[in-house]
């Protein structure tokens, strides 16, 4: 049996034709054999007899437990040196896995977080946003495959700084060490900073979204699905900036990667801005 490269972490809640076609994406087009684990989140017997006829280790709850308790029930599975995180609605193309490889070999320890480069059909609505934008269909009816997987090589750029969410990839004996994903932000909303936060307080300075390592993005089709409000308030309460400051001034977001980063030296209107913020936050607790 040809050993195991990376666990692959998936929860999905009720997303069961989108998690196949994820699935069968890694299949397809991963270079190494993966330790694939799902979450199913509520979900039914269609998805839980698709996972057992194909030998897919799982977990399920009868309820939405959300992508923090998710992928921490799933991370005591894990069997390889390295975890990577991937939402259902992804979809992975060739060589993702041998790009992630050769970026793991370059590192000079397992201090890093990298994050594979996505291409969405639309603009996403964050600033400074690394997605790159090519419309191979929004939706499973209308997406086009075939054609997205002849143009790939022409979506590869040069890695960028700030890599802070799935498709992501840490090392397992780090992601223990910071023990995973937090569940105060469950459902899920605002965990990714936090996670990155958490990686940057034990060391990791290198967060790289890697340029040729590439998946395809609907565009949170489950994610869309969940409302919760006062995350970016919970980051900021706990860490005492905001997200975006963390994005922008600690990792360099969509900045072409240039080395390990270093601390980040904040305007006095910069740290003013976050106090008001997190007095605000206070106010309405």
């Amino acid at each position: 049996m040809k050993s195991e490269k990376f666990s692959i972490l998936i929860p999905t809640w009720n997303n069961f034709p989108y998690l196949k076609l994820c699935i069968e994406s890694i299949w397809n087009y991963s270079d190494y054999h993966h330790q694939i684990l799902v979450y199913v989140n509520e979900g039914t017997e269609e998805v839980i007899d698709w996972l057992n006829q194909n030998h897919i280790e799982f977990k399920q709850s009868e309820v939405n437990t959300g992508i923090c308790s998710a992928l921490n029930e799933l991370a005591t599975l894990v069997k390889t040196p390295y975890i990577v995180y991937m939402n259902d609605d992804m979809v992975a193309l060739p060589h993702w896995d041998t790009a992630f490889m050769a970026a793991i070999k370059k590192m000079p320890d397992n201090l890093f977080y990298l994050s594979s480069t996505l291409i969405e059909p639309h603009q996403s609505s964050a600033q400074n946003s690394p997605f790159i934008i090519a419309d191979y269909g929004d939706d499973l009816q209308h997406f086009r495959e075939k054609e997205l997987i002849e143009n790939v090589d022409t979506f590869k750029r040069s890695n960028w700084s700030g890599a802070s969410w799935p498709v992501s990839l840490v090392s397992a004996e780090v992601w223990n060490r910071i023990g995973g994903y937090s569940i105060e932000f469950s459902p899920g909303m605002y965990s990714d900073p936090d996670f990155s936060m958490k990686l940057w307080f034990i060391g990791v300075r290198d967060f790289i979204g890697i340029g040729d390592c590439l998946f395809y993005h609907f565009g949170s089709k489950t994610t869309k699905k969940v409302k919760q409000k006062h995350g970016s308030l919970r980051f900021l309460n706990k860490w005492g900036i905001s997200a975006n400051t963390f994005y922008t001034h600690y990792l360099k977001m969509s900045q072409p990667w240039s080395g390990r980063l270093a601390e980040p030296h904040l305007s006095f209107t910069q740290v003013w801005r976050n106090n008001i913020k997190k007095s605000i936050y206070a106010f309405k607790r």
